[in-house]
């Protein structure tokens, strides 16, 4: 009933781990390809993911209620349209060019 059991000492460990590296040498290069391969395709399922992702109607709420509408006082707008109606050589201008703007 002897049983021969692993040796589980340090250094059997690592003459283990040396030579298996010694037998994944070979294959450094297609290792080294497949990861930087998976590395890649992790990233682009990434940008894929988030490129693709909506915003919650919370997140489009708090924004709308953050943004302020612009506000123009009445008076500007009165003195604008004085302007333009009291002065009737940009009148002209602005006539001919909305009729024909490439003139």
């Amino acid at each position: 009933m002897s049983e021969d059991k692993p040796k589980l000492d340090l250094r059997s460990l690592v003459d283990n781990l040396l030579v298996r590296l010694q037998a994944a040498k070979r294959y450094s290069f297609v290792i080294f390809i497949v990861v930087v391969g998976l590395l890649y395709g992790f990233l682009l399922l990434r940008i894929s993911t988030l490129s693709s992702a909506q915003p919650t109607q919370d997140a489009i709420d708090k924004q709308v209620k953050s943004s302020q509408l612009p506000h123009i006082d009445q008076s500007v707008v009165d003195q604008l349209e004085s302007l333009q109606n009291n002065n009737a050589g940009v009148k002209t201008i602005f006539n001919d060019a909305r009729s024909n703007p490439f003139q």
